[in-house]
């Protein structure tokens, strides 16, 4: 006889806005209105982003990369007792670059309903407008501190599809310079500086021209990155 989960609760993964607010969803908007629990990385954001869109309070659980495995599974215990929550990151959909998968395989593996929305994420919007062929891409993430980066390089200069990398406003520069060293000075790249915000900006070129525009002061590195580099042999679509 099959087990009865009729009054287990659902994971909600819902996309929040990564720059302007008018960019969430009106189903979003529903299911943060709805449930019960709001598991997110940053209680302090999520409780300011709630208010400024006239939501409802709600019970707020941090979820984090640091206290993902114990959280998961105080989550899982929250919706088997029936409580309906949404998984929110920061900006973006949650488990792109951000946490998530541990909780998702928890409730995978428990026979939890997940229920997964479409919506705002950085890399979509910029490789759309790089400029550089979309029907065939990679998404890297973010590029390893230290330990791996050389390897990370490696890969991407051999990637014969477009390669999508996020790369943080402090590694910017360092991780240009160090791209050159990889790929061919005459390859295509181009870096997308906050998205949906009012200083949105692309930065297209060769990564020969590219370097010696970040070089030169021109770039005000401020803001998130969306680095797009064209494939190995110049992929077309």
């Amino acid at each position: 006889m099959a087990e009865d989960k009729s009054n287990e609760g659902i994971l909600y993964i819902v996309p929040t806005p990564i720059g302007n607010l008018k960019d969430v969803t009106l189903r979003a908007l529903e299911v943060l209105k709805e449930v019960n629990i709001i598991a997110t990385e940053d209680t302090r954001t999520t409780g300011k982003f709630l208010k400024l869109l006239g939501l409802p309070k709600k019970r707020l659980v941090s979820y984090y990369d640091n206290v993902e495995g114990e959280k998961s599974a105080q989550i899982l215990n929250l919706l088997q007792s029936g409580n309906n929550i949404a998984l929110i990151s920061e900006a973006g959909t949650p488990l792109i670059s951000d946490p998530g998968y541990k909780l998702v395989v928890r409730c995978i593996d428990a026979g939890i309903r997940i229920v997964p929305l479409p919506g705002a994420t950085a890399f979509v919007p910029a490789l759309v407008a790089s400029g550089l062929p979309p029907n065939v891409f990679k998404f890297f993430g973010f590029p390893p501190k230290r330990k791996g980066l050389k390897k990370f390089l490696e890969l991407i200069s051999q990637e014969t599809s477009t390669s999508i990398i996020y790369v943080p406003t402090h590694s910017l520069l360092k991780f240009i310079n160090e791209l050159f060293q990889y790929v061919e000075p005459r390859r295509k790249i181009c870096i997308a500086k906050e998205i949906t915000k009012y200083n949105e900006e692309f930065i297209r070129g060769t990564i020969e021209e590219i370097v010696s525009f970040v070089n030169s002061n021109k770039l005000v590195v401020k803001g998130e990155f969306v680095v797009i580099v064209e494939g190995k042999g110049g992929n077309q679509c």
